[in-house]
């Protein structure tokens, strides 16, 4: 008996044992953060707070507030985090500090309403903004035009590139890694752009 069981277990240690292969590394992982936190509403709402609030001091001090409750917001979910180290997210949180069926309803709202307005909001982003250079893919450039139904190619623009972008990151998280660092990149880009030209225009129009 003693020797059958010292035989199995030396086959099942000579066996090779599963282990996930770490594809992201630290740069991925905070572009994809980055990526996250900084979305498209910088771009898109910066221009009617300065309208609504009355000026730009206000506008640093709203996103400057803006910055510290997602410093805690992160804090936090990096506390969770620490706390469950499992895959799931905000579904493992609310499983864990209410009850299962509320991370389940959770879940379904995420996946149905939550990320789906999200991603159809950033896709809009995106074609208006490219509508501003070409034309073409104008809100006002209609493909159907049936009563209270509208279809613009700004639309059509919208959703290919969400099929678009689907179809890369299920090819892999190699492609999806790439896709990542160069929206991601373009951004911080973008943005410090914005900063340096705002820098140099307020200085030219303080004088």
């Amino acid at each position: 008996m003693d020797t059958a069981a010292a035989i199995v277990n030396s086959t099942t240690n000579s066996l090779p044992v599963s282990e996930e292969k770490k594809t992201l590394n630290l740069l991925d992982a905070t572009f994809l953060v980055a990526g996250s936190m900084i979305g498209s509403g910088i771009f898109i709402v910066s221009a009617d707070m300065s309208r609504n609030i009355g000026g730009p001091g206000w506008l640093l001090l709203m996103w400057i507030v803006a910055g510290i409750v997602t410093m805690l917001a992160a804090l936090s979910y990096g506390e969770l985090a620490g706390m469950f180290p499992k895959a799931g997210g905000q579904y493992v949180y609310l499983k864990e500090a209410y009850n299962p069926l509320i991370a389940f309803l959770y879940g379904w709202a995420l996946f149905l309403v939550v990320q789906c307005g999200t991603i159809a909001a950033v896709a809009m982003a995106f074609a208006k903004y490219t509508g501003v250079l070409l034309p073409f893919f104008s809100a006002d450039h209609l493909l159907i035009e049936t009563g209270a139904f509208k279809l613009s190619f700004a639309q059509i623009l919208a959703i290919g590139m969400i099929v678009f972008l689907t179809f890369i990151n299920s090819r892999g998280i190699h492609y999806g890694r790439f896709i990542v660092r160069l929206f991601t990149s373009t951004k911080l880009l973008a943005l410090l752009g914005l900063i340096v030209l705002g820098m140099f225009f307020y200085r030219n129009t303080s004088v």
